[in-house]
Formats: C-alpha cells, sequence, structure tokens
C-alpha cells in the first residue's frame, strides 16, 4: 500500500477537473487578450471563471485578480501596498509562510518597515491583546497574519483580527491558502483587504491562484509588461489553470460538509490511535474541534531513529512532512516548530488528510508508526 498523508503540501487533482480543463486545453487555445473570435472565446472562460470563484466568496468579480498561485499573491499583497500607500510598519507572526516572512524581512532590511512580531501562545494563537498594543503605538500599519498555520492547523479568528485593524486603521492581508476550500467564506462581512489561495490545495491545479483586493485599497501590480488582470498583472493568464481552480473550489464548497465530516473523521481516529498506542506521544498545535481538520502534528517521543522518521515512513510508502513542503530540502528545520518553543529532542511530524484517505489508510500508518517505536500493537 501506498498513502498519501501531505495533502496540506498539494492535492491529487480531482477528475472532474481534468474533465472541467480537457475542452479548454484541446479546442479553445486562442489568446485572451486578442480581439478576434478565438480569442474571445477563451477571454469568456476566464471571465466566467472568475465570476464563479467570486460568488463562491461573496465579493465584486472585479475584486479577483489571477496569480500563479499563493507565494506571489502575498508577495503582491505585501510589497505593492507598503509601497503604494507609504507604510512604514507592518505586524506579522513568525510562524507565517516564508511567502509572507521572507518578503517582509527584506523590506525590513532595505529599511522600508519596521516590522514587529506578535506574540503566540504554545499553540501558535495570536495574542490579540499584544496585537491591539501594536496597533494602538502603530498607526496605519500593515498587519499579515494567516487564517489557518499549513504546519499545525492552528486557526486564527479572523474576524477579531479584522476589527482590530479596522478600529486602528490597519491594513489587513490574509494569507488563506489553507482554509480556502475548505472554511466557507462570506467575505463581504468580512474586514479584510487582501486574502489568497492557491489551487492546488483543494484538488486543483498547480501554478494558478488568486489574490482578493477590496475595492477600496488601489495598489498598482507587481508584474508589469503587460495590460492582463486588467491591468493587474503582466503576462498571458493561465487559461487551464484558471478554470481548472474555479471548477475545483466549486466542488470542494458543493461537498464541504461531507468532506470535513469524512477528513475531522480519519484526523480523529488517527490522533485517537496514537495516544493509544504510542506512549509519550503529543500534538503540535492546536488539535481541538476549531483547528484546521486536513492536518495533525504528532509529536514524537524522542528515540534513536528520530532523524530517519520521515525516511522511514516514506520508504514504507507513507508520504508525510516535517513542515513545509516548500521549504523541503533545507537543515535550517521548522521555523513554525522554533516559533512554538517545540521540543527539538521530539520528532515532529506533520499528517495532512484529503477526501481520498481512508481509515484502512491510517490503520496501514500507524502499524508502520508502531513498528518503528517498537511498540506492540495491543490486543483487539
Amino acid at each position: 500500500m501506498k498513502v498519501y498523508f501531505d495533502n496540506a503540501a498539494t492535492t491529487p487533482l480531482r477528475q472532474e477537473v481534468i474533465e472541467a480543463m480537457l475542452p479548454i486545453m484541446q479546442k479553445v487555445y486562442g489568446n485572451p487578450s486578442s480581439i478576434h473570435s478565438f480569442g474571445r472565446e477563451m477571454r469568456s472562460a476566464i471571465e466566467k471563471a472568475r465570476k464563479t470563484v467570486a460568488s463562491l466568496l461573496k465579493v465584486a468579480p472585479s475584486e479577483i485578480f489571477f496569480t500563479s498561485g499563493g507565494t506571489e499573491a502575498n508577495n503582491m499583497a505585501i510589497r505593492c501596498t507598503i509601497h503604494d500607500h507609504k507604510i512604514t510598519h507592518a505586524i506579522s507572526s513568525p510562524i507565517e509562510h516564508h511567502a509572507v516572512t521572507h518578503t517582509l524581512e527584506d523590506l525590513e532590511k532595505e529599511g522600508i518597515i519596521k516590522l514587529s512580531w506578535v506574540k503566540l501562545n504554545d499553540k501558535g494563537e495570536v495574542d490579540y491583546d499584544h496585537l491591539e498594543e501594536l496597533l494602538k503605538s502603530n498607526p496605519r500599519s500593515f498587519v499579515s497574519l494567516m487564517h489557518a498555520n499549513n504546519e499545525l492547523g492552528t486557526v486564527n479568528d479572523i474576524d477579531r483580527i479584522g476589527a482590530l485593524c479596522k478600529q486602528y486603521n490597519a491594513i489587513f492581508h490574509c494569507d488563506t491558502v489553507q482554509t480556502m476550500g475548505h472554511f466557507l467564506y462570506d467575505m463581504s462581512q468580512k474586514n479584510i483587504d487582501f486574502f489568497t489561495c492557491a489551487a492546488h490545495k483543494f484538488h486543483g491545479p498547480k501554478g494558478v491562484g488568486f489574490i482578493y483586493i477590496n475595492h477600496k485599497l488601489k495598489i498598482h501590480p507587481l508584474i508589469t509588461g503587460g495590460a492582463q488582470e486588467r491591468n493587474m498583472r503582466g503576462g498571458t493568464e493561465n487559461a487551464y489553470g484558471i478554470i481548472g481552480m474555479a471548477k475545483a473550489l466549486e466542488l470542494a464548497y458543493a461537498e464541504l460538509d461531507e468532506d470535513r465530516k469524512h477528513i475531522l473523521g480519519l484526523k480523529e481516529y488517527m490522533k485517537q490511535q496514537l495516544l493509544d498506542e504510542i506512549p509519550g506521544v503529543r500534538f503540535n498545535g492546536d488539535v481541538s474541534e476549531r483547528s484546521l481538520f486536513t492536518v495533525l502534528n504528532v509529536s514524537f517521543p524522542p528515540f534513536d531513529g528520530k532523524d530517519m522518521l520521515l525516511f522511514n515512513l516514506d520508504i514504507s510508502g507513507i508520504a508525510a512532512s516535517g513542515g513545509s513542503a516548500c521549504s523541503s530540502g533545507s537543515e535550517i528545520g521548522s521555523h513554525v516548530l522554533r516559533g512554538i518553543n517545540s521540543d527539538p529532542e521530539r520528532p515532529a511530524v506533520r499528517f495532512s488528510f484529503s477526501r481520498y484517505n481512508t481509515k484502512a489508510e491510517v490503520d496501514f500508518c500507524m502499524d508502520k508508526l508502531k513498528a518503528l517505536f517498537a511498540v506492540k500493537a495491543a490486543v483487539k
């Protein structure tokens, strides 16, 4: 058996998404910027996808701009806003995705902003009192805080953050890459200026995403050289990807309740199995019902082979992660686990689930883990 428990890194394409993309790949090939019938046909398909995305999130189609993914979208929100609105102070957390932390750190090194890190508790939750202190003492700040952490699954209260930002005239950018397609959004009721998406996190294609830009806030493009995306992003649109993303998001929300129940059931089952079968196991981040139901970050007890744990799982046919896939190959370790003061002697593995995973796969994974930790299976 081969088991894929790394769905927070990327997810497999849904067959329905492939079927939605194929006609565009095979028959609709005009450049969407061309004014002839071939171009108009492609333009029509892209705009239909934009309307689909906007309607699902309850925003205007004119507020959705297609990008190459979450990293570009986050960079666009951060760099362009800070530059265009002459922002001199930014607030974020040390456990944001590197697309956010590295971008803000670069701007600080360039002398453009002063960067403040909001305090967190040991689950990675924002200290809202400290956030308010920072906002009070730094008017018109740029705030970048994610909805759910990609390694821990801890969920921030974005309504509370948005209200604080509104109170202190701050600009709020929220990285929603991990929650898009997994949480219902009525963005018309939220005080968020920017949110971002990557299609491959919810069974859509890789290399495509979008940014929402509140119509009240104007910025210049990050990528210039063309008038695409209403002069907001130069370069021919990834039409196949855009159509696939819209279909994937539509399916995700149509089947959200059913998928959430199934995936949360797997997470809770594995959590209980780990507690029952492996003495000393703990969990990093929030694992309550409030947490992101797709992610379970496990803190295993120290043992001699801890540095080979992920490798041994891999050769057993189980794909999981020790941190963000965007940083794989790095020898630095997880900045997220450091950010919550996780014990470095305890090996951590992020298991992340999708609609395609099964209870049998959890059982298979548990058998391998028990063997690795030399724990006898309890009599069932």
